[in-house]
């Protein structure tokens, strides 16, 4: 396979592993869905809190204002809370709110058991191949990460 075919391929894949499983998901939670930039940025704030918008956005690679967005929808929520920044009073600190805390909690218990069931109808040698695939995904992150030439 070339690599346009293999660029393709892959995208495809895993377009439609993350299409099954949002969707399986948003029918299994009780509670509104998260979109996948919400989630996105409360992962982030959950690793960082206290992070900035402008950093947020820089690591999510969003724009400054596609942030501001989700930040205003999720601290309407409860989800979010915004400090002002005691060093400067115009910049805000983002932390996650113990409702978000626990709606992560418990999305990400209810993904780890779709997968865990998925998984378990695949055989011991296609979880290896899995398993293998990982850091290799991991390194086209990052290369995909240096070709990006900041873009958004």
């Amino acid at each position: 396979m070339d690599h346009q075919g293999l660029a393709d391929g892959l995208a495809e894949r895993l377009n439609a592993v993350r299409r099954v499983l949002r969707r399986r998901l948003r029918a299994g939670l009780a509670r509104p869905p998260f979109t996948g930039s919400q989630v996105e940025l409360l992962k982030h704030v959950e690793a960082v809190p206290g992070v900035g918008v402008g950093a947020a956005a820089q690591a999510l690679h969003l724009a400054g204002n596609s942030v501001s967005t989700l930040v205003n929808q999720l601290t309407r929520d409860g989800l979010l809370t915004r400090e002002r920044d005691p060093g400067d009073g115009r910049t805000a600190r983002l932390f996650l709110t113990p409702l978000a805390a626990d709606r992560l909690r418990t999305w990400r218990a209810a993904r780890g058991e779709l997968l865990a069931k998925a998984l378990a109808e695949l055989t011991e040698d296609e979880r290896r191949v899995l398993a293998g695939a990982l850091p290799v995904l991991d390194r086209l992150a990052g290369a995909l990460e240096k070709t990006e030439g900041g873009a958004r």
